[in-house]
């Protein structure tokens, strides 16, 4: 009672975010906005028959949201735009940055970025293009260094003398020659997983998973304090 959001972190079922979010509508005041955590499920599908469903809305955070500041806001197609307003008010107070889906999409955006490039990534492991060890490589010490601090569009306007419309003009064709090539099948199917597990070290023990979560948490705040701390883009 009293609280401006009230957020739910659930299993990630729609029976379940139905149940939730049925449950807060009667239980929260009436000014309270409603937001979900999920990673995939889009706001209508558990708001639908709510007296409150204008007050429902996704706030899709990242792991860990503490040194990760995104949250994917995506409203479903009757929730009020002042709620949405209030909610990323209410963030980037907190710190976080938000941004707002213009139209509801399973996954978001985040989610659906991650997909391709872990889809390519498997792809290439199964297929023997190459090890899974240098496909980390190449984030870790190639695209991930740029986008640490640049988006997919920032990247690519500096990768023709003309901007976005020239790299589309002298890539394009090459680009979309490579997505046709990577359509079709699972590439997270079984027998490609069990390539990638093939040849990666370590164990998945408990020890090991909170030693690599210190390490990357560690990294992420730094990493986080490099960027407050540098100059921001020039226009």
């Amino acid at each position: 009672e009293g609280a401006d959001l009230v957020q739910e972190n659930g299993p990630e079922t729609v029976e379940a975010k139905q149940a939730l979010f049925a449950q807060m509508d009667e239980l929260a005041a009436p000014s309270s906005i409603l937001a979900s955590s999920t990673s995939f499920i889009m706001a209508s599908v558990f708001s639908e028959n709510l007296k409150g469903r204008a007050r429902c809305l996704v706030a899709h955070p990242v792991n860990p949201p503490h040194l990760v500041p995104i949250v994917e806001l995506a409203p479903a197609p009757w929730t009020d735009p002042a709620v949405v307003e209030r909610a990323r008010a209410i963030y980037e107070d907190a710190g976080q940055v938000p941004i707002v889906l213009r139209k509801e999409k399973p996954g978001f955006v985040l989610n659906r970025l991650q997909a391709v490039l872990l889809a390519e990534a498997f792809r290439l492991v199964g297929e023997g293009v190459a090890g899974a060890e240098d496909v980390d490589k190449t984030i870790r010490d190639g695209l991930g260094l740029r986008w640490s601090f640049m988006g997919p569009f920032e990247t690519i306007e500096l990768n023709a003398p003309g901007g976005i419309p020239d790299y589309c003009a002298r890539y394009g064709a090459s680009l979309s020659r490579m997505v046709a090539d990577s359509a079709g099948g699972d590439p997270f199917g079984r027998e490609t997983v069990a390539t990638v597990m093939s040849e990666w070290s370590g164990t998945q023990s408990a020890d090991r998973v909170k030693r690599l979560s210190d390490w990357r948490d560690t990294r992420l705040a730094a990493l986080q304090a490099h960027k407050r701390g540098s100059q921001r883009k020039p226009s």
